[in-house]
């Protein structure tokens, strides 16, 4: 089913009496784009984090402490939640999500014991993931929050986690009726996933390291 963006671009197309020559232009324009991608996925390198977006390569710079640090704290956590209770896969940073048009890497991503059952070595494009975390920054927060929101979105991936690293805050999406409703904004409390069963994080764990650790004391008792 098309959403209504979709269906006013289509109509404005047709619309006009220039309709087949536009149509065959962008025709045209996709399979030159489908020939970059395929070089895109030739050319890609292990040790650099590159995304393909809207035909254009997107080369990332290196990120803050605060960035890595958010990262690598949500990553114990979640790895250790979901190793324990065998509840699928968890993949960080140079994992390539392989959308309709698009390709990214996000910061750490979340697939269900159904999509992950046949991932084997060697794996290196995947699917939409259940459960998407993007931590922004200066140069990467209004594709965070525009053409990966819609994307993620367009794909069902059911749960999309926006966090600021400055701020200090986690914004929560859930993908509800086909569209992102925002579930919670918050810097302290709890905030409990959607996507991974019965996953409670303690916000301050991911910016604290004695929360962090007792997060970790937690999960590892329970």
């Amino acid at each position: 089913m098309l959403s209504d963006p979709q269906e006013a671009a289509i109509s404005t197309i047709l619309d006009s009496p220039q309709a087949p020559n536009i149509i065959q232009r962008l025709q045209e324009k996709l399979v030159t784009e489908q020939q970059r991608r395929e070089q895109f996925y030739a050319d890609i390198d292990d040790d650099v984090k590159a995304e393909f977006i809207n035909g254009e390569i997107i080369i990332h710079s290196p990120v803050k402490k605060e960035h890595t640090d958010v990262v690598a704290n949500l990553l114990l956590l979640l790895k250790l939640y979901v190793r324990k209770h065998a509840l699928g896969y968890v993949g960080y940073e140079k994992v390539l999500i392989a959308l309709s048009r698009n390709d990214y890497e996000p910061d750490l991503v979340f697939f269900n014991k159904e999509k992950s059952a046949n991932f084997q070595k060697g794996h290196w494009k995947y699917p939409a993931p259940d459960f998407v975390v993007e931590v922004l920054s200066y140069r990467t927060k209004d594709r965070d929050r525009g053409i990966k929101y819609q994307d993620y979105e367009a794909h069902g991936v059911t749960e999309y986690w926006l966090v600021e690293p400055t701020d200090e805050t986690i914004e929560q999406y859930v993908l509800t009726d086909g569209k992102y409703v925002l579930k919670r904004k918050t810097d302290e409390g709890t905030v409990a996933s959607v996507a991974v069963a019965d996953f409670a994080l303690n916000v301050r764990a991911l910016f604290d390291e004695e929360a962090n650790t007792e997060a970790v004391r937690v999960i590892m008792e329970s």
